[in-house]
């Protein structure tokens, strides 16, 4: 690894324009002291502690682009509610432009409420007890559509790069995802997409961006832990797609980039494997992926820099965001 490239390539970050087009969610942290076990049912009770409110899906992708310097365009959905107006603050807070983030009114902002318990003592660390979903599953609106289609055409001469991620919530629409198509295919601009369910209705865009579940489940297959099996579906994938590259997070095994052209490079898990949450780390993996392209970059050094992040987000609770400062420190230390 040629750390003295990558750190001339993420210096490249700033200034760097990228649209993010797709599902913003919000993840809500709910955090409680375990109590005692309730009389009612064989449960824990919790006692309050705080509440939480932090950018999910696009949002996160969003916010993971900013942290490292981007400026962001982000296009998606949410409710007019409080929840929604909440999302727009944090947007707003990272000096982001949220003139794309339409509110439908009479719909819910898509929510994740996770219940965090914990113990009594100060240094207990808290634990997922549930996860509460809300939101309209494939419900598109026929408004919004059509300025996320006007804006495609508008915005995208003026961007680096654009990141697609699809939660199948709405916004990515089979017209929406034939336009991403249509401008894939001129290959003129950098397209990268994490799609959750739908990855293989992409066609001609630069990489997707799959975890192995994602992988199983778009290609109807079970993986073993061999390389061998893991490149063998990432061709695959691309054979469907068409995209120049894929590449897919593999939890504490790293990540496997499957080039086309049939090279394939396997990279360790960054760190240490002993992961914290895993919460959004895809949104950071692709966030540094793309801007690393767009800096300038082979596809292997953006899926190095990418590995790195990913190992680095790993290690923090909740959703969180990774820095340049970090990746760069990072580099710095001896491998």
């Amino acid at each position: 690894m040629d750390t003295q490239r990558l750190r001339k390539i993420t210096q490249q970050f700033n200034g760097k324009t990228v649209m993010v087009l797709g599902d913003f969610v919000a993840d809500e942290y709910i955090l409680g002291k375990t109590s005692r076990i309730s009389r009612e049912a064989p449960v824990l009770i919790l006692q309050y502690a705080s509440r939480q409110i932090v950018l999910g899906g696009a949002g996160n992708a969003t916010a993971n682009l900013a942290a490292l310097g981007a400026t962001v365009i982000p296009a998606g959905v949410i409710g007019d509610d409080e929840t929604g107006r909440e999302v727009t603050r944090h947007l707003k807070q990272l000096g982001v432009d949220t003139s794309l983030l339409l509110v439908q009114r009479g719909r819910v902002t898509t929510t994740k409420t996770r219940i965090m318990a914990g113990g009594r003592h100060q240094h207990t660390s808290q634990q997922q007890v549930v996860r509460i979903d809300r939101g309209e599953f494939d419900s598109s609106w026929a408004e919004s559509e059509e300025k996320f289609l006007s804006a495609l055409d508008e915005k995208l001469n003026h961007v680096d790069a654009l990141v697609v991620s699809d939660y199948q919530y709405g916004v990515l629409s089979p017209r929406m995802i034939g336009k991403v198509n249509q401008i894939a295919k001129r290959g003129q601009r950098i397209i990268t997409v994490d799609s959750r369910y739908r990855m293989l209705s992409f066609h001609g865009v630069t990489a997707v961006t799959p975890n192995e579940p994602e992988v199983e489940e778009s290609l109807g297959i079970r993986l073993d832990d061999s390389e061998e099996a893991v490149r063998a579906a990432g061709e695959k994938i691309l054979e469907r797609v068409e995209s120049k590259a894929v590449l897919i997070t593999r939890g504490s095994k790293g990540m496997a980039l499957i080039e086309s052209g049939g090279k394939a490079e396997f990279l360790p898990v960054f760190g240490t494997d002993e992961i914290a949450d895993v919460t959004g780390a895809g949104d950071t993996v692709i966030a540094i992926f793309t801007l690393a392209l767009a800096g300038g970059a082979t596809l292997p050094e953006a899926a190095q820099l990418a590995n790195i992040g990913g190992g680095i987000v790993v290690m923090k609770r909740g959703t969180a965001t990774v820095s340049c400062k970090e990746l760069e420190s990072a580099l710095r230390k001896p491998s």
